[in-house]
Order: C-alpha cells, then structure tokens, then sequence
C-alpha cells in the first residue's frame, strides 16, 4: 500500500524541529558545588535544603570495600593498581 499524501522532507524536518535536546544547565548548591538540577548535591549530599545522602556513610562505606580489596589481593599475592586506589578515594 502506498502512503496518499506524503510529507515532503520539508514538513518532516519542520515536524521534528522541535525534537532536539537541550543541555542541562549546572546550578549552585547551598554548599557552593556544582550540581545538576533536580539531584542531590554528591558533595555534600543535599537537595532543596535537606540532607538526603549521608556522605559520610558512603565514604566509610567505600573505604571498608577498597581495604576488603586490598586485603583479598594481598592473601591471592597480587597487588591492587594504584589507579583503583585514587579512583576509590575520588
């Protein structure tokens, strides 16, 4: 079957004018970090004034998770990469 009326390149490009993505604008944090609008804050864990990750959880967290790691190399007698490590830390 074979389309009646055909949209011309013209009009198909007109329709999907409007379909582009727009860049997301980075905004202040009451702490003075750079964020994304409508997340937390990774910095310090906020979003519209409440603290709703605790950072200092996920920090310890990580650390218990790197030196685990670290520990596990150690007993199979390979090293960890220096690079893992400063990325744990970041």
């Amino acid at each position: 079957m074979v389309v009646r009326m055909r949209a011309t390149r013209s009009h198909r490009n007109n329709r999907r004018s409007h379909h582009a993505l727009k860049a997301q604008r980075p905004a202040a944090c009451e702490c003075g970090a750079i964020k994304l609008p409508h997340t937390a804050c990774p910095s310090c864990g906020k979003y519209r004034g409440r603290v709703v990750i605790d950072i200092v959880k996920r920090t310890e967290r990580a650390q218990k998770r790197l030196k685990r790691k670290q520990e596990e190399a150690r007993a199979e007698g390979r090293e960890v990469k220096a690079e893992e490590k400063e990325a744990k830390k970041a």
